[in-house]
């Protein structure tokens, strides 16, 4: 947490009201967080905001020659407010802009704020990220080749960025129920048909996530202030014991690479 479908309701809620603007200042309270901010006045101040984007979890301010990147870590979030707003405990980084301000609320300081010069693509957090999940770069054919002689789980391969970009443990075990497949199934024995149902899960899953806001487990909410409600339309995760929404039979709950899978065993098949 927060993972693809927050990181994405966060860029939808600033990217209209900061694409523009100019900068007219920062603010770092706590400077160590997963990477130490870099002295980020001198080289951000006047600079206007082209566009945000977003790639995998992080977010791409573009600043014309340069972007800031930013991350939400384990428990961060970004919030719009009116610039003269006291901050509160573990807001560690504001981005000033005029009348307003963009706040980084980080209790668990794993999040980032870090710039490079010219492309970001090129920075070592970005460049080793795989396809986009939400773009046609995951199609079943696409996926089908990504799982060819992988003898490791398909949900340890959809949560490997390298492979895809932005999938977290929620959304792993969300759309492997949608598609019927075990999470424990190995990747290399999924055909065709199953990666084009995968493929599709995934889709669905994400833009469902994205449209109830996220889910809001322990401290995310969005840029107005608000938690996500995607939790309340969870298949499976976290619902260990509870019945199958589909089959009546009770969710379990394994391990898998020192995380927690959930699944339904009559449902889900390997």
């Amino acid at each position: 947490m927060p993972e693809l479908p927050e990181v994405e309701v966060t860029l939808r809620g600033i990217a209209p009201q900061l694409a523009g603007r100019r900068i007219s200042g920062v603010v770092v309270r706590e400077a160590q967080l997963r990477w130490r901010i870099p002295d980020l006045l001198s080289i951000l101040r006047a600079r206007a905001i082209r566009a945000l984007r977003r790639r995998g979890k992080y977010l791409l301010v573009d600043c014309g020659d340069g972007h800031l990147i930013l991350h939400l870590g384990m428990s961060g979030s970004l919030r719009l407010l009116p610039r003269d707003t006291p901050p509160g405990k573990h807001d560690h980084f504001d981005l000033l802009l005029g009348d307003i301000m963009l706040r980084l609320h980080d209790p668990r300081r794993f999040g980032a704020v870090l710039w490079v010069e010219g492309d970001a693509e090129r920075h070592p957090l970005l460049s080793h990220l795989g396809i986009e999940p939400l773009t046609c770069e995951l199609s079943g054919s696409r996926l089908h080749a990504l799982t060819r002689g992988r003898r490791t789980a398909i949900k340890q391969l959809l949560m490997d960025g390298r492979r895809i970009a932005g999938i977290g443990n929620i959304y792993a075990n969300e759309s492997l129920f949608r598609a019927a497949i075990h999470p424990a199934t190995p990747a290399r024995r999924l055909s065709r048909e199953r990666c084009a149902r995968l493929a599709a899960a995934i889709k669905k899953t994400l833009r469902a996530a994205i449209r109830a806001g996220g889910s809001s487990l322990r401290d995310f909410v969005g840029s107005d202030g608000k938690p996500g409600y995607f939790q309340q339309r969870y298949w499976v995760y976290e619902r260990t014991g509870q019945p199958c929404q589909r089959c009546g039979t009770p969710i379990r709950r394994t391990l898998q690479g020192q995380r927690s899978s959930f699944y339904c065993p009559h449902c889900q098949r390997r």
